[in-house]
Protein backbone atom coordinates (compact mmCIF):
# COMPACT_ATOMS: atom_id res chain seq x y z
CA UNK A 1 0.00 0.00 0.00
CA UNK A 2 1.33 2.98 -1.35
CA UNK A 3 1.20 5.80 1.64
CA UNK A 4 1.04 9.51 1.43
CA UNK A 5 1.34 12.70 3.54
CA UNK A 6 -1.50 14.20 2.01
CA UNK A 7 -3.88 12.55 -0.41
CA UNK A 8 -6.48 14.73 -1.97
CA UNK A 9 -9.92 13.80 -3.41
CA UNK A 10 -10.59 15.96 -6.71
CA UNK A 11 -8.55 18.33 -8.73
CA UNK A 12 -10.48 21.58 -8.79
CA UNK A 13 -9.19 24.81 -7.93
CA UNK A 14 -9.20 24.03 -4.05
CA UNK A 15 -7.94 20.08 -4.10
CA UNK A 16 -5.17 21.16 -6.62
CA UNK A 17 -3.84 23.88 -5.04
CA UNK A 18 -3.59 21.70 -1.52
CA UNK A 19 -1.54 19.43 -3.11
CA UNK A 20 0.35 21.92 -5.29
CA UNK A 21 1.33 23.62 -1.49
CA UNK A 22 2.08 20.23 0.35
CA UNK A 23 4.72 19.51 -2.64
CA UNK A 24 6.03 22.91 -2.37
CA UNK A 25 6.47 22.19 1.70
CA UNK A 26 8.51 19.05 0.84
CA UNK A 27 5.41 16.52 1.18
CA UNK A 28 4.79 13.59 -0.40
CA UNK A 29 1.07 14.38 -2.01
CA UNK A 30 -1.37 12.58 -4.72
CA UNK A 31 -4.32 13.53 -6.25
CA UNK A 32 -7.44 11.39 -6.96
CA UNK A 33 -9.20 12.28 -9.91
CA UNK A 34 -12.41 10.19 -11.25
CA UNK A 35 -12.63 12.89 -14.34
CA UNK A 36 -10.17 11.35 -17.77
CA UNK A 37 -8.23 15.04 -17.35
CA UNK A 38 -7.62 17.61 -13.96
CA UNK A 39 -9.11 20.88 -13.10
CA UNK A 40 -12.28 19.86 -11.68
CA UNK A 41 -16.53 20.42 -12.55
CA UNK A 42 -14.62 24.40 -12.48
CA UNK A 43 -12.59 23.77 -15.49
CA UNK A 44 -15.05 21.34 -17.45
CA UNK A 45 -18.58 22.10 -16.79
CA UNK A 46 -18.63 25.08 -14.31
CA UNK A 47 -16.64 28.35 -14.07
CA UNK A 48 -14.29 28.27 -16.68
CA UNK A 49 -17.05 27.42 -19.86
CA UNK A 50 -19.88 29.19 -18.49
CA UNK A 51 -17.28 32.47 -19.01
CA UNK A 52 -15.33 31.25 -21.84
CA UNK A 53 -18.88 31.34 -23.43
CA UNK A 54 -20.10 34.51 -21.84
CA UNK A 55 -16.95 36.03 -23.23
CA UNK A 56 -17.99 35.04 -26.63
CA UNK A 57 -21.32 36.44 -26.51
CA UNK A 58 -20.34 39.64 -24.89
CA UNK A 59 -17.75 40.32 -27.85
CA UNK A 60 -20.35 39.07 -30.16
CA UNK A 61 -23.03 41.34 -29.15
CA UNK A 62 -20.68 44.47 -28.73
CA UNK A 63 -20.35 43.38 -32.62
CA UNK A 64 -24.02 43.49 -33.41
CA UNK A 65 -25.35 46.09 -31.33
CA UNK A 66 -23.40 47.51 -29.21
CA UNK A 67 -24.52 46.07 -26.10
CA UNK A 68 -23.56 48.62 -23.21
CA UNK A 69 -24.18 51.79 -25.22
CA UNK A 70 -27.02 53.96 -26.37
CA UNK A 71 -27.07 52.07 -29.51
CA UNK A 72 -27.80 48.97 -27.80
CA UNK A 73 -30.45 50.36 -25.88
CA UNK A 74 -31.91 51.38 -29.13
CA UNK A 75 -31.30 47.95 -30.59
CA UNK A 76 -32.51 46.28 -27.60
CA UNK A 77 -36.05 46.19 -28.41
CA UNK A 78 -35.58 44.89 -32.28
CA UNK A 79 -35.21 41.55 -33.08
CA UNK A 80 -31.52 40.20 -34.15
CA UNK A 81 -29.72 37.63 -35.63
CA UNK A 82 -29.21 34.42 -33.43
CA UNK A 83 -25.66 33.65 -33.62
CA UNK A 84 -24.15 30.17 -34.50
CA UNK A 85 -23.67 28.16 -30.93
CA UNK A 86 -20.87 26.35 -32.58
CA UNK A 87 -19.17 29.49 -33.05
CA UNK A 88 -19.97 30.85 -29.84
CA UNK A 89 -18.34 27.60 -27.83
CA UNK A 90 -15.20 27.46 -29.65
CA UNK A 91 -13.33 29.44 -26.96
CA UNK A 92 -15.12 27.48 -24.39
CA UNK A 93 -13.53 24.26 -25.69
CA UNK A 94 -10.16 25.86 -26.42
CA UNK A 95 -10.29 27.46 -22.87
CA UNK A 96 -11.00 23.87 -21.27
CA UNK A 97 -8.61 21.94 -22.81
CA UNK A 98 -5.90 23.98 -22.12
CA UNK A 99 -6.42 24.81 -18.44
CA UNK A 100 -6.73 21.05 -18.20
CA UNK A 101 -3.39 20.44 -19.09
CA UNK A 102 -2.44 23.78 -17.12
CA UNK A 103 -3.37 22.23 -14.16
CA UNK A 104 -2.08 18.89 -14.81
CA UNK A 105 1.32 20.20 -15.88
CA UNK A 106 1.68 22.22 -12.30
CA UNK A 107 0.88 18.78 -10.59
CA UNK A 108 3.34 16.97 -12.25
CA UNK A 109 5.98 19.81 -12.16
CA UNK A 110 5.69 19.78 -8.79
CA UNK A 111 5.69 16.25 -7.99
CA UNK A 112 2.54 15.21 -7.23
CA UNK A 113 1.30 11.73 -8.00
CA UNK A 114 -2.05 11.69 -10.10
CA UNK A 115 -4.71 8.85 -9.31
CA UNK A 116 -7.16 8.08 -11.90
CA UNK A 117 -10.63 6.41 -10.66
CA UNK A 118 -13.28 6.98 -8.00
CA UNK A 119 -11.70 7.26 -4.20
CA UNK A 120 -13.86 5.54 -1.12
CA UNK A 121 -12.99 5.68 2.01
CA UNK A 122 -11.88 2.17 4.15
CA UNK A 123 -11.27 3.85 7.41
CA UNK A 124 -9.40 7.21 8.48
CA UNK A 125 -6.31 7.51 6.52
CA UNK A 126 -7.43 4.69 4.24
CA UNK A 127 -8.56 5.09 0.57
CA UNK A 128 -9.63 2.66 -2.02
CA UNK A 129 -9.36 3.97 -5.70
CA UNK A 130 -11.15 2.04 -8.07
CA UNK A 131 -10.57 2.29 -11.80
CA UNK A 132 -12.54 2.08 -14.75
CA UNK A 133 -11.20 -1.58 -15.60
CA UNK A 134 -12.68 -2.59 -12.02
CA UNK A 135 -9.62 -2.81 -10.75
CA UNK A 136 -8.89 -1.04 -7.19
CA UNK A 137 -5.61 0.08 -5.49
CA UNK A 138 -5.38 1.13 -1.20
CA UNK A 139 -3.38 4.13 -0.34
CA UNK A 140 -2.67 5.08 3.19
CA UNK A 141 -2.05 9.10 3.78
CA UNK A 142 -1.52 11.09 6.64
CA UNK A 143 -4.25 13.60 5.93
CA UNK A 144 -7.31 13.16 3.27
CA UNK A 145 -8.39 16.22 2.10
CA UNK A 146 -11.88 15.78 0.68
CA UNK A 147 -12.30 18.31 -2.65
CA UNK A 148 -15.28 16.77 -4.17
CA UNK A 149 -16.95 19.76 -5.28
CA UNK A 150 -21.09 19.96 -6.42
CA UNK A 151 -23.43 19.28 -9.06
CA UNK A 152 -26.74 21.09 -9.39
CA UNK A 153 -29.72 19.50 -8.49
CA UNK A 154 -33.38 19.95 -9.46
CA UNK A 155 -36.67 19.33 -8.16
CA UNK A 156 -37.42 15.88 -7.27
CA UNK A 157 -40.80 16.51 -10.17
CA UNK A 158 -38.39 17.63 -12.80
CA UNK A 159 -35.84 15.34 -14.99
CA UNK A 160 -33.54 17.37 -16.34
CA UNK A 161 -32.92 15.49 -19.96
CA UNK A 162 -29.96 17.50 -21.32
CA UNK A 163 -31.64 18.17 -24.07
CA UNK A 164 -35.13 20.41 -23.48
CA UNK A 165 -34.45 20.72 -19.77
CA UNK A 166 -31.45 21.60 -18.62
CA UNK A 167 -29.05 22.49 -15.54
CA UNK A 168 -25.90 24.40 -15.43
CA UNK A 169 -23.63 21.54 -16.49
CA UNK A 170 -25.64 20.64 -19.43
CA UNK A 171 -26.65 23.84 -20.82
CA UNK A 172 -23.76 24.57 -23.14
CA UNK A 173 -24.43 21.09 -24.83
CA UNK A 174 -27.02 22.45 -26.77
CA UNK A 175 -26.40 22.70 -30.57
CA UNK A 176 -27.81 25.72 -31.53
CA UNK A 177 -28.92 29.08 -29.68
CA UNK A 178 -32.87 28.83 -28.82
CA UNK A 179 -34.99 31.16 -29.96
CA UNK A 180 -36.93 31.21 -26.73
CA UNK A 181 -35.52 29.96 -22.65
CA UNK A 182 -37.20 29.67 -19.66
CA UNK A 183 -34.83 30.31 -16.36
CA UNK A 184 -35.62 28.45 -13.13
CA UNK A 185 -33.85 30.54 -10.34
CA UNK A 186 -32.75 33.82 -10.21
CA UNK A 187 -29.54 33.43 -8.39
CA UNK A 188 -26.38 33.72 -9.81
CA UNK A 189 -26.09 31.10 -12.02
CA UNK A 190 -29.57 31.75 -13.59
CA UNK A 191 -28.98 35.11 -14.01
CA UNK A 192 -25.60 34.58 -15.41
CA UNK A 193 -26.84 32.42 -17.92
CA UNK A 194 -30.07 34.49 -18.24
CA UNK A 195 -28.01 37.38 -19.09
CA UNK A 196 -25.86 35.51 -21.90
CA UNK A 197 -28.76 33.98 -23.96
CA UNK A 198 -30.34 37.14 -23.80
CA UNK A 199 -27.50 38.98 -25.40
CA UNK A 200 -27.18 36.36 -27.61
CA UNK A 201 -30.87 36.99 -28.84
CA UNK A 202 -32.82 34.59 -27.13
CA UNK A 203 -35.94 35.42 -25.53
CA UNK A 204 -35.37 34.89 -22.02
CA UNK A 205 -37.77 34.63 -19.30
CA UNK A 206 -36.64 34.57 -15.75
CA UNK A 207 -38.91 32.99 -12.47
CA UNK A 208 -38.06 32.72 -9.14
CA UNK A 209 -40.26 31.98 -6.07
CA UNK A 210 -38.71 34.49 -4.16
CA UNK A 211 -39.22 38.18 -4.30
CA UNK A 212 -35.84 39.35 -5.59
CA UNK A 213 -33.00 38.54 -7.76
CA UNK A 214 -29.49 38.23 -6.78
CA UNK A 215 -30.75 38.08 -3.30
CA UNK A 216 -27.16 39.16 -1.54
CA UNK A 217 -26.49 41.65 -3.39
CA UNK A 218 -26.80 45.23 -2.96
CA UNK A 219 -30.48 46.58 -4.00
CA UNK A 220 -29.04 49.46 -6.26
CA UNK A 221 -27.20 47.27 -8.20
CA UNK A 222 -29.83 45.06 -8.67
CA UNK A 223 -31.98 47.29 -9.94
CA UNK A 224 -29.52 48.52 -12.52
CA UNK A 225 -29.01 44.94 -14.15
CA UNK A 226 -33.02 44.74 -14.25
CA UNK A 227 -33.12 47.46 -15.79
CA UNK A 228 -30.77 46.56 -18.20
CA UNK A 229 -32.75 43.03 -18.52
CA UNK A 230 -35.96 44.37 -18.85
CA UNK A 231 -34.56 46.65 -20.99
CA UNK A 232 -33.38 43.86 -23.82
CA UNK A 233 -36.43 42.31 -23.66
CA UNK A 234 -36.41 39.79 -20.66
CA UNK A 235 -39.40 38.87 -18.75
CA UNK A 236 -38.61 38.67 -15.03
CA UNK A 237 -41.66 36.71 -13.03
CA UNK A 238 -41.31 36.69 -9.36
CA UNK A 239 -43.31 35.39 -6.50
CA UNK A 240 -43.55 32.07 -7.75
CA UNK A 241 -44.13 29.21 -5.55
CA UNK A 242 -44.33 26.51 -7.86
CA UNK A 243 -44.33 24.70 -11.14
CA UNK A 244 -44.54 22.36 -13.39
CA UNK A 245 -42.85 21.36 -16.24
CA UNK A 246 -43.79 18.82 -19.28
CA UNK A 247 -42.05 18.47 -22.88
CA UNK A 248 -44.45 18.56 -25.89
CA UNK A 249 -43.28 16.15 -28.77
CA UNK A 250 -44.87 16.95 -32.38
CA UNK A 251 -43.67 15.91 -35.87
CA UNK A 252 -43.09 19.71 -36.47
CA UNK A 253 -41.33 21.20 -32.93
CA UNK A 254 -40.67 19.62 -29.35
CA UNK A 255 -41.69 22.24 -26.91
CA UNK A 256 -41.54 22.77 -23.05
CA UNK A 257 -44.48 23.86 -21.39
CA UNK A 258 -43.67 25.30 -18.39
CA UNK A 259 -47.05 26.02 -15.31
CA UNK A 260 -46.62 28.32 -12.94
CA UNK A 261 -48.42 28.57 -9.35
CA UNK A 262 -49.69 31.85 -10.77
CA UNK A 263 -51.79 30.26 -13.75
CA UNK A 264 -49.30 31.54 -16.29
CA UNK A 265 -48.37 28.65 -19.03
CA UNK A 266 -45.16 29.16 -20.35
CA UNK A 267 -44.23 27.57 -23.50
CA UNK A 268 -40.42 27.66 -24.67
CA UNK A 269 -37.70 25.80 -26.62
CA UNK A 270 -35.99 24.46 -23.32
CA UNK A 271 -36.04 25.40 -19.46
CA UNK A 272 -32.62 25.57 -17.42
CA UNK A 273 -32.90 24.62 -13.83
CA UNK A 274 -30.57 26.93 -11.25
CA UNK A 275 -31.57 26.01 -8.13
CA UNK A 276 -28.92 25.35 -5.80
CA UNK A 277 -26.28 22.55 -5.93
CA UNK A 278 -25.49 19.32 -3.90
CA UNK A 279 -22.89 18.05 -2.66
CA UNK A 280 -21.03 15.13 -4.27
CA UNK A 281 -20.19 12.97 -1.32
CA UNK A 282 -22.64 10.30 -1.67
CA UNK A 283 -20.08 7.35 -2.98
CA UNK A 284 -17.18 8.67 -0.54
CA UNK A 285 -17.99 5.85 2.20
CA UNK A 286 -17.86 8.51 4.61
CA UNK A 287 -20.27 6.29 6.84
CA UNK A 288 -16.88 4.18 7.31
CA UNK A 289 -14.79 6.68 8.72
CA UNK A 290 -18.04 8.16 10.99
CA UNK A 291 -18.62 11.53 8.78
CA UNK A 292 -21.90 12.08 7.61
CA UNK A 293 -23.15 14.89 5.38
CA UNK A 294 -26.21 17.19 5.62
CA UNK A 295 -29.22 16.93 3.42
CA UNK A 296 -27.39 18.78 0.41
CA UNK A 297 -24.78 16.47 0.62
CA UNK A 298 -22.08 19.51 2.65
CA UNK A 299 -19.93 18.67 5.44
CA UNK A 300 -19.65 21.02 8.05
CA UNK A 301 -16.00 22.36 8.94
CA UNK A 302 -14.61 24.70 10.96
CA UNK A 303 -11.94 27.78 10.42
CA UNK A 304 -9.46 25.34 9.11
CA UNK A 305 -11.64 23.34 7.05
CA UNK A 306 -11.36 20.44 9.84
CA UNK A 307 -14.32 17.78 9.76
CA UNK A 308 -14.85 15.99 13.14
CA UNK A 309 -13.14 13.13 12.04
CA UNK A 310 -8.89 13.64 12.71
CA UNK A 311 -6.62 13.85 9.83
CA UNK A 312 -9.99 14.24 6.93
CA UNK A 313 -10.12 18.14 6.01
CA UNK A 314 -12.87 19.57 3.20
CA UNK A 315 -12.60 22.31 1.42
CA UNK A 316 -14.05 23.92 -1.50
CA UNK A 317 -17.73 23.11 -3.27
CA UNK A 318 -18.31 20.55 -1.14
CA UNK A 319 -18.56 22.66 1.77
CA UNK A 320 -21.08 25.19 0.33
CA UNK A 321 -20.77 28.89 1.18
CA UNK A 322 -19.17 30.88 -0.72
CA UNK A 323 -18.47 28.21 -3.28
CA UNK A 324 -16.69 30.16 -5.02
CA UNK A 325 -13.46 29.22 -7.46
CA UNK A 326 -11.12 31.63 -5.75
CA UNK A 327 -12.29 30.99 -2.28
CA UNK A 328 -11.74 27.42 -2.87
CA UNK A 329 -8.17 28.04 -3.97
CA UNK A 330 -7.46 29.57 -0.71
CA UNK A 331 -9.54 27.13 1.49
CA UNK A 332 -7.38 24.06 -0.31
CA UNK A 333 -3.86 26.02 0.79
CA UNK A 334 -4.76 27.29 4.37
CA UNK A 335 -6.35 23.74 5.23
CA UNK A 336 -2.91 22.41 3.74
CA UNK A 337 -0.39 25.08 5.81
CA UNK A 338 -2.73 24.19 8.66
CA UNK A 339 -2.39 20.45 8.29
CA UNK A 340 1.39 20.78 8.23
CA UNK A 341 1.90 23.51 10.43
CA UNK A 342 3.56 25.73 7.70
CA UNK A 343 3.97 29.17 8.35
CA UNK A 344 1.60 31.76 8.08
CA UNK A 345 -1.51 30.55 8.69
CA UNK A 346 -4.34 32.47 8.92
CA UNK A 347 -8.30 31.94 8.55
CA UNK A 348 -9.77 32.91 5.19
CA UNK A 349 -9.77 36.96 5.27
CA UNK A 350 -13.11 38.84 6.08
CA UNK A 351 -13.04 40.89 2.68
CA UNK A 352 -12.80 39.09 -0.43
CA UNK A 353 -14.82 40.28 -3.37
CA UNK A 354 -17.41 38.22 -5.32
CA UNK A 355 -17.66 38.42 -9.16
CA UNK A 356 -20.79 37.79 -10.78
CA UNK A 357 -20.03 37.38 -14.45
CA UNK A 358 -23.74 38.38 -15.76
CA UNK A 359 -23.45 40.92 -19.17
CA UNK A 360 -23.09 43.51 -17.85
CA UNK A 361 -20.57 42.23 -14.95
CA UNK A 362 -21.43 43.11 -11.68
CA UNK A 363 -18.29 42.71 -8.70
CA UNK A 364 -18.58 43.22 -4.72
CA UNK A 365 -17.02 43.64 -1.78
CA UNK A 366 -17.59 44.55 1.96
CA UNK A 367 -21.53 45.37 2.95
CA UNK A 368 -24.55 46.06 1.00
CA UNK A 369 -26.48 49.47 1.99
CA UNK A 370 -29.10 47.38 3.12
CA UNK A 371 -26.79 45.66 5.52
CA UNK A 372 -24.87 49.08 7.11
CA UNK A 373 -28.61 50.49 7.31
CA UNK A 374 -29.71 47.77 9.59
CA UNK A 375 -26.58 47.90 12.03
CA UNK A 376 -27.27 52.12 11.90
CA UNK A 377 -23.76 52.68 10.92
CA UNK A 378 -23.24 56.32 9.64
CA UNK A 379 -22.65 56.37 6.33
CA UNK A 380 -22.15 58.61 2.47
CA UNK A 381 -22.70 56.97 -0.40
CA UNK A 382 -19.89 58.18 -3.30
CA UNK A 383 -21.19 56.83 -7.08
CA UNK A 384 -19.27 57.21 -10.52
CA UNK A 385 -21.46 56.62 -13.75
CA UNK A 386 -19.10 54.66 -16.53
CA UNK A 387 -21.11 57.34 -18.66
CA UNK A 388 -19.50 60.47 -16.88
CA UNK A 389 -15.57 58.49 -17.20
CA UNK A 390 -13.92 59.15 -20.31
CA UNK A 391 -12.63 55.55 -20.63
CA UNK A 392 -16.38 54.31 -20.27
CA UNK A 393 -17.27 56.43 -22.96
CA UNK A 394 -14.52 54.94 -24.84
CA UNK A 395 -16.24 51.50 -24.40
CA UNK A 396 -19.32 52.52 -24.98
CA UNK A 397 -20.51 51.59 -21.33
CA UNK A 398 -23.58 53.08 -20.82
CA UNK A 399 -24.82 51.69 -17.67
CA UNK A 400 -21.72 51.00 -15.24
CA UNK A 401 -21.49 52.41 -12.33
CA UNK A 402 -18.99 51.89 -9.43
CA UNK A 403 -21.22 52.95 -5.31
CA UNK A 404 -18.55 53.01 -2.49
CA UNK A 405 -20.07 53.63 0.56
CA UNK A 406 -17.95 55.71 3.55
CA UNK A 407 -18.02 55.21 7.30
CA UNK A 408 -18.86 59.35 8.31
CA UNK A 409 -16.88 58.28 11.35
CA UNK A 410 -13.46 57.24 10.23
CA UNK A 411 -13.86 57.61 6.62
CA UNK A 412 -13.39 53.69 5.73
CA UNK A 413 -14.54 51.96 3.04
CA UNK A 414 -17.49 49.96 4.20
CA UNK A 415 -18.38 48.22 0.86
CA UNK A 416 -17.78 48.96 -2.89
CA UNK A 417 -20.20 47.31 -5.55
CA UNK A 418 -19.60 47.50 -9.16
CA UNK A 419 -21.86 46.93 -12.42
CA UNK A 420 -20.40 47.08 -15.68
CA UNK A 421 -17.34 46.29 -17.86
CA UNK A 422 -14.52 44.88 -16.11
CA UNK A 423 -16.08 44.94 -12.92
CA UNK A 424 -14.44 41.61 -11.40
CA UNK A 425 -11.11 43.29 -12.26
CA UNK A 426 -11.83 46.70 -10.98
CA UNK A 427 -12.88 45.37 -7.62
CA UNK A 428 -9.41 44.15 -6.74
CA UNK A 429 -8.66 48.01 -6.12
CA UNK A 430 -11.27 48.02 -2.80
CA UNK A 431 -9.86 45.00 -2.01
CA UNK A 432 -6.48 46.90 -1.59
CA UNK A 433 -7.45 49.49 0.48
CA UNK A 434 -9.57 48.05 2.44
CA UNK A 435 -7.77 45.55 3.72
CA UNK A 436 -4.50 47.57 4.26
CA UNK A 437 -6.46 49.51 6.21
CA UNK A 438 -6.71 52.47 3.71
CA UNK A 439 -9.96 55.21 3.73
CA UNK A 440 -11.39 57.25 1.06
CA UNK A 441 -9.06 59.25 0.90
CA UNK A 442 -6.47 57.39 -0.65
CA UNK A 443 -8.25 57.62 -4.16
CA UNK A 444 -8.18 61.47 -3.69
CA UNK A 445 -4.49 61.96 -3.02
CA UNK A 446 -2.82 59.35 -5.54
CA UNK A 447 -3.16 59.38 -9.87
CA UNK A 448 -5.36 57.11 -11.69
CA UNK A 449 -3.98 56.55 -15.08
CA UNK A 450 -6.28 58.47 -17.72
CA UNK A 451 -8.27 57.33 -19.45
CA UNK A 452 -9.19 54.48 -17.61
CA UNK A 453 -12.69 53.32 -15.97
CA UNK A 454 -10.34 53.06 -12.11
CA UNK A 455 -10.78 56.67 -12.37
CA UNK A 456 -14.43 55.97 -11.44
CA UNK A 457 -13.15 55.38 -7.71
CA UNK A 458 -11.72 58.78 -7.49
CA UNK A 459 -15.24 60.00 -8.77
CA UNK A 460 -16.65 58.63 -6.69
CA UNK A 461 -14.40 59.53 -3.55
CA UNK A 462 -14.83 62.93 -4.56
CA UNK A 463 -18.62 62.61 -4.37
CA UNK A 464 -18.68 61.34 -0.84
CA UNK A 465 -16.01 62.96 0.82
CA UNK A 466 -18.37 66.24 -0.75
CA UNK A 467 -20.97 65.08 1.43
CA UNK A 468 -19.43 64.81 4.97
CA UNK A 469 -20.18 68.78 5.62
CA UNK A 470 -24.04 67.89 5.40
CA UNK A 471 -23.95 64.19 6.22
CA UNK A 472 -26.48 62.79 8.68
CA UNK A 473 -27.05 59.77 10.85
CA UNK A 474 -29.88 57.18 9.58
Amino acid sequence: MAHFDLLVIGSGPAGHHAAIQAAKAGKKAAVVEGYPSYGGGCVHYGTLPSKSFRESVYRWSLGSRGVLGQEGMDKGRRQIQIPDMERLLHRKNRVVTMESGVVEHKLVRNGVTLIQGHAEFLEPGKVQVTKKDGASEIYGAEYVFIATGANPVAPKAVTVDGEWILDSNTILNLKKVPESMVVVGAGIIGCEFASMFLMAGTRVTLVDRRHEILASVDREIVQQIMDFFTNYGMEILLNVENYEVKVSRSAFKNQVEVKLSTGQSLKTDCVLIAQGRQGNTAKLGLDKIGLQADDRGLLKVDEFYRTQVRGVYAVGDVIGFPALASTSSEQGRIACCHAFGIGGCQPMPENYPYGIYTIPEISTIGKSEEQIQSERIPYVVGKAYYREIARGQIVGDHWGMLKMIVAEKDHKLLGVHIIGDSAADLIHIAQAVMNLGGDVHYFIHNVFNFPTLAEAYKTAAFNAVNQFTTVKSP
